[in-house]
């Protein structure tokens, strides 16, 4: 007969196993490669395919965008919560306000995603739109396979992206609508996107009492 001991006989406690180090499963690459980073090839081939799986049946660039930005909805929520998880014990705190959740945004998520920060962050400028922020990337990289047909030039693939913002600022609980706009810059920058990320009035009401405490 099996010998059974409780976690009151053997001083442990029942179900995950914590290595001494601290670091869990969530702390591990999900590729175990000596870079642990995905070829470009492989990606610009699993990105082409959700882009084509979106586009079956849609009336419109509009209705494409809006599946892909669906799409990276999902990401964004679980990606919080794993990029918190992986900071030291001390420093496992969500983001309080929307300055340190944007830059949060600029800089662990575009790190993760990319291998790089975002290239600015910036805050609108007209008094009348407090509740908007951009994002700006010079280059993203989920544009630079995708080959867009002149009757869809209006199309922004990084929609997929915004997506990604957006189910980050939620699970923050930091309500927003992202999405992502095309603002070449001549030859240099030709697909440069701003992610204009416009938060819900109730962010900025918490934000405001916030700042009077």
């Amino acid at each position: 007969m099996a010998n059974l001991q409780s976690s009151a006989t053997t001083g442990k406690e029942p179900g995950l196993r914590h290595p001494s180090n601290g670091k869990t499963i969530y702390h591990r690459p999900l590729n175990r490669s000596k870079t642990a980073e995905l070829s470009q090839a492989s990606f610009a081939y699993l990105f082409g395919e959700m882009v084509t799986y979106a586009q079956r049946r849609v009336k419109g660039i509009q209705e494409l965008e809006q599946r892909l930005n669906v799409q990276g909805h999902s990401i964004g929520l679980k990606l919080l919560d794993l990029l918190i998880h992986r900071e030291p014990a001390r420093a496992q705190l969500r983001p309080l306000t929307i300055i340190a959740l944007l830059h949060f945004i600029k800089q662990n998520v575009w790190q993760h995603l990319f291998g790089r920060q975002a290239d600015r962050l910036e805050k609108s400028a007209n008094a009348e739109t407090p509740e908007e922020y951009m994002i700006i990337d010079n280059e993203p990289l989920v544009n630079q396979y995708i080959s867009v047909p002149k009757e869809m030039s209006q199309l922004n693939c990084a929609a997929f992206v915004a997506g990604i913002v957006e189910g980050v600022c939620d699970g923050a609980d930091f309500p927003a609508r992202v999405t992502a706009h095309t603002v070449g810059e001549g030859e240099m920058w030709p697909g440069k996107t701003v992610f204009l990320v416009k938060f819900r009035s109730e962010v900025l009401e918490r934000e405001g009492f916030l700042g009077k405490t």
